[in-house]
């Protein structure tokens, strides 16, 4: 093909989303998110150390915070038909009250049937920010993987600041203080929120609602199990008696260092998938992330911890790109739903079997049965999109 005739072809996506229309619309979504954010990352870092002074028990501070995931798993197709019909402005915009409503009443109310509702709101409100952000990201998909690994960071850039700022409130003057200043925080996510389009998506009729999971969906299940669920609780549970001094900054700096490496690895991410390809990335840095759990569980807690960190700084930005290129047109939106779903599922389950496991189990056993699931489900994901790949031959020989 001339280059002519590769550039006509190529015109009206151009002209249909312009990439720097498209940078720029990744980038408040991801600010918007970013503002709203800081309100349920906090709360993760407060709830489980100061639940009597939210009136619940710390079993009950458990349920809330896995409340957010679990109605997920339930509502997502829900939040993707009113995102695809309504557009990103209009979603967004009710994404970023919800996030206020949120932190007015963590600063304001107390007990659990009080409580447990506005967790279910934020639930989705994340829900509606999380397929903004990926589906614009993926709008066009030259760049995808860059844009996807930038808006991690500008996501990151709220709870970098808030975590710290919150434990030292918290310190000081009580958990409750730090969720006003979050609710007028989250307020200005309005400003990134009224400037995202308003075009709805067009999104394919799906012949069944639930459809068998496949590789991508066991991987984004293990990798939140393992790196969001057994990863993080096992680290505050395995290292708390190495916690020097006020165990709340301390947690709360542990906590901001992860959104910090997202901030300055997420781009280095998205680059490396433009360089090497985000499925071949993606192997490889699983497999990496299986051995780092491995020594984790064998007692290299830090040393690990901090390489886990990395890792999965680096690997946040490659499924939004994958999906995107395994799932081109009106199907990418639900695409990018189901994943999220299955994350969510494994990130739920993750806290619990820590839980219930690491007060009777080793955590060696524990971590490196995680570590080889992991890694499986990553070589099943480079598996299948060698598949996908045409073969040299059916290049140059068609079927008479």
């Amino acid at each position: 093909m001339s280059s002519s005739s590769r550039r006509s072809a190529s015109a009206p996506a151009t002209l249909a989303a312009p990439v720097s229309t498209t940078d720029r619309n990744s980038r408040h979504a991801a600010l918007s998110l970013g503002l709203a954010l800081p309100g349920d990352v906090v709360l993760y870092l407060l709830l489980p150390m100061y639940a009597a002074q939210f009136g619940v028990t710390l079993a009950e501070a458990g349920l809330l915070l896995a409340a957010n995931r679990l109605v997920r798993i339930a509502g997502y197709g829900w939040v993707a038909d009113f995102y695809a019909r309504h557009g990103d402005r209009r979603t967004c915009t009710l994404a970023v009250a919800g996030a206020v409503l949120c932190c007015l009443g963590y600063a304001t109310l107390s007990g659990l049937w009080v409580l447990l509702p506005l967790r279910l709101v934020w639930g989705l409100c994340f829900a509606a920010f999380n397929l903004s952000t990926q589906a614009l990201a993926t709008a066009d998909p030259v760049g995808a993987a860059r844009r996807s690994g930038r808006s991690r960071a500008f996501i990151a850039l709220g709870p970098v600041v808030a975590l710290p700022l919150g434990a030292l409130l918290a310190h000081w003057s009580g958990p409750r203080t730090i969720f006003w200043l979050l609710a007028a925080v989250a307020l200005l996510g309005l400003l990134a929120a009224r400037r995202l389009p308003t075009a709805p998506h067009p999104v394919a009729v799906a012949a069944r609602r639930f459809q068998r999971p496949n590789s991508l969906d066991g991987w984004s299940f293990m990798e939140g199990l393992a790196l969001d669920g057994l990863f993080i609780v096992g680290l505050s549970y395995l290292g708390k008696d190495l916690l020097p001094g006020a165990a709340v900054v301390v947690a709360g700096l542990l906590m901001a260092m992860r959104y910090l490496s997202e901030i300055a690895l997420g781009p280095v991410g998205g680059r490396m998938a433009e360089r090497f390809g985000a499925e071949r990335l993606l192997v490889s840095l699983s497999l990496i992330t299986a051995l780092a759990l491995v020594g984790f569980g064998l007692g290299w807690l830090w040393s690990c911890a901090a390489l886990i960190v990395v890792l999965r700084a680096l690997q946040l930005p490659l499924i939004a790109p994958i999906v995107a290129h395994r799932t081109p047109g009106p199907e990418r939106v639900q695409a990018l739903a189901a994943r999220s779903t299955w994350r969510d599922i494994g990130a739920g389950a993750g806290p619990v079997l820590a839980g219930l496991l690491l007060p009777i189990a080793s955590s060696a056993w524990v971590y490196g049965v995680a570590a080889v699931l992991l890694a499986a489900m990553a070589i099943a994901c480079g598996r299948s999109a060698a598949k996908l790949e045409p073969s040299p031959d059916s290049l140059h020989h068609r079927p008479s």
